[in-house]
C-alpha cells in the first residue's frame, strides 16, 4: 500500500495519505472524519500539508477532504501534463465526481478560488457554502502589481529562479506571513521537500505564468458569479498579505454583497496557517447558516 514519504511528520500531518487516479495520473488527498462535506483548496506553493490545523479541528464532526492539485504536494508530477488553472479545475470536478462528494463546502485560498469557484458556477446544486481567503477571480493583466513581476517570471530568469531556486518556497512563501516566526524550519521543510528539484516544480512555474495566461478563464467564471447568489458565504480575509492586497476585498464586496466579512489584522495570506483557529470557526459558522 502507497503511504507518505518519510520526510512527512505524522506529529504534524497526522492524517492517512490517500490517492486517486485521474486521468493518467495519481492525485494525493486527505478525507478525514464524517459529517458535511469541507473541501479545501490550495494554492501555489502549497498542498493539503496547509489546511492540517483546520482540518484536525473539524474532522470530529465534519467531513475534511484536501487534495493535492497534481504537481503540488504528494500528488504527481510528470511532465508533458497540463498545469493550467482549467486543467486543475477539470480535475477537480473529476476528483468530487469520483469520491461523490454531495452538498460540498468549498473553502480556497489564492490560485485554489478560481478554481474552487469554477467547479461551484458549473454545479451550484452541489455547493452548500463557500468560504474564500485571499483570493482573486479575474485578470489581473492590467494591475501593474501582478503584471510587472509576472512578465519577469515568463523570462530565462524567471523559469531560473522557479524550476533551479524554488523561488515560491524559499522566497515568496516567508514574505507571504505577516508572522514569520509561524513558518518555522520544520513547516517550511514540508514545502521544501514537497518540491525538491527542478523537474518537481513544473507546476508552481505553470501558475507564475497563468497570471497573465488565464485572464480570460478567470473572467469567464466571474461573469456566471450570480449564479451562487443564494448559496452562504463567507470571506476571510488576512490584511498583512503583501501579495493579495485588501484591495481585492473590495472587489469581492462587490461581486457578493451578501458574504460576510472577516478581517484579519497583522495575518498575511495564508490564513489557514496564521489564525487557523478563526478559519475553523468561520467554517462552523457557514455550516450552521446553510442548515
Amino acid at each position: 500500500m502507497k503511504t507518505a514519504p518519510s520526510w512527512v511528520d505524522p506529529s504534524l500531518f497526522p492524517f492517512r495519505s490517500q490517492w486517486l487516479k485521474i486521468g493518467e495520473c495519481e492525485l494525493h488527498y486527505v478525507d478525514e472524519g464524517s459529517g458535511d462535506v469541507i473541501l479545501f483548496l490550495h494554492g501555489t506553493p502549497e498542498w493539503s500539508f496547509g489546511y492540517r490545523h483546520v482540518i484536525g479541528d473539524l474532522r470530529p464532526s465534519l467531513r475534511c477532504v484536501a487534495p493535492d492539485m497534481l504537481g503540488f504536494g504528494l500528488s504527481e508530477k510528470p511532465p508533458g501534463e497540463e498545469y493550467t488553472c482549467k486543467a486543475h479545475a477539470e480535475r477537480l470536478e473529476q476528483l468530487v465526481k469520483t469520491l461523490g462528494l454531495q452538498n460540498i463546502t468549498i473553502v480556497a485560498n489564492d490560485f485554489g478560488g478560481g478554481i474552487g469557484l469554477h467547479y461551484a458556477v458549473r454545479n451550484p446544486q452541489n455547493v452548500s457554502a463557500i468560504l474564500l481567503t485571499n483570493t482573486w477571480c479575474w485578470s489581473v493583466a492590467d494591475d501593474p502589481r501582478y503584471a510587472k513581476p509576472a512578465r519577469v517570471m515568463r523570462t530565462w530568469l524567471g523559469r531560473f529562479m522557479y524550476r533551479q531556486l524554488n523561488f515560491p518556497v524559499n522566497a515568496i512563501m516567508p514574505a507571504a506571513y505577516a508572522d514569520r516566526k509561524k513558518l518555522t524550519r520544520e513547516i517550511h521543510s514540508h514545502y521544501r521537500n514537497a518540491l525538491p528539484d527542478a523537474a518537481s516544480r513544473i507546476a508552481t512555474y505553470a501558475f507564475a505564468r497563468e497570471l497573465l495566461d488565464a485572464g480570460s478563464w478567470w473572467e469567464s467564471i466571474r461573469q456566471q458569479l450570480g449564479v451562487l447568489k443564494d448559496i452562504p458565504k463567507a470571506i476571510v480575509w488576512g490584511m498583512g498579505d503583501k501579495f493579495v492586497q485588501p484591495y481585492e476585498l473590495e472587489k469581492w464586496r462587490k461581486l457578493f454583497p451578501e458574504a460576510r466579512i472577516v478581517t484579519l489584522d497583522n495575518v498575511g495570506h495564508f490564513v489557514h496557517e496564521e489564525q487557523p483557529d478563526v478559519l475553523a470557526k468561520e467554517i462552523r459558522a457557514l455550516i450552521s447558516a446553510k442548515r
